[in-house]
């Protein structure tokens, strides 16, 4: 009965990792100079505020996203997490999971809900780059304004950390990590120094919803926080309280 309330949970609002099944278009910029003069621009734009990015363009790993638009306009799709490792989940960081609960007075199953619808419990930290979602949304002219602010927070947050730009993995929006946080979210609440680290990432979780819940008054808004759709919202705490009612009836039954 209680394996039947988790798989009934199937309809997912999943903007941090319904994309990363999709064909990525893309193209290098070495081999098409169609955005050649975006790019000129926003080097520029960058140089004025003392990022250097000429290095990173000529990356060969540097990619222009064509379709990054459409990722956006077509944000929800039907989805089925695997449920199954949210066991898994709860029993290698039991312990990273009380203490997130404990410091930050936020429940540990709804951390778990959290990370399971946006990374599959950890399982699809996505398949894009961040810089190159960003620069891509700037190159195609989607979201200019929102793409600029994100990417010099990434650019902020690589030259803190010394994490290499193009290590890092992403969703077609630019969240990173198995918290799938946006630049300013890593900059503002990311707790630890490896966002690699399933620890940092559910300590980080943690001190997110604490902060949004002081600022709101309820979890429930907190989570609003992390993504505006009602629906979202709605999965985020059913999932959480189906995990909960599963792990504890299988502890009392030992």
């Amino acid at each position: 009965m209680k394996s039947k309330i988790l798989q009934s949970i199937c309809i997912i609002f999943l903007s941090a990792i319904m994309s990363n099944a999709n064909a990525q278009s893309s193209h290098s910029f070495h081999a098409d100079n169609k955005y050649s003069k975006e790019l000129k621009k926003l080097k520029k734009r960058l140089q004025k505020k003392g990022y250097k990015i000429g290095p990173l363009l000529k990356d060969k790993k540097f990619k222009i996203y064509d379709n990054i638009g459409d990722h956006f306009r077509n944000s929800a799709e039907r989805t089925t997490p695997d449920l199954a490792q949210y066991k898994n989940l709860l029993h290698f960081h039991k312990k990273t999971l009380k203490k997130a609960a404990s410091k930050y007075d936020v429940s540990p199953y709804l951390i778990t809900a959290i990370i399971g619808i946006e990374s599959n419990f950890g399982q699809n930290a996505g398949s894009y780059n961040p810089f190159n979602v960003y620069v891509s949304m700037i190159a195609v002219g989607y979201r200019k304004h929102f793409a600029r602010s994100q990417l010099e927070q990434l650019l902020d947050f690589v030259n803190r950390t010394g994490v290499g730009i193009f290590s890092l993995k992403s969703s077609y929006a630019g969240a990173i990590s198995y918290a799938q946080f946006i630049p300013y979210s890593l900059n503002q609440w990311f707790v630890g120094d490896n966002i690699f680290d399933m620890h940092d990432n559910i300590m980080s979780v943690g001190n997110y919803l604490a902060h949004f819940k002081r600022k709101t008054g309820s979890v429930r808004k907190a989570v609003l926080h992390y993504n505006s759709s009602k629906l979202y919202q709605g999965f985020v705490l059913d999932l959480a309280d189906a995990i909960q009612k599963e792990y504890m009836a299988k502890q009392q039954s030992g």
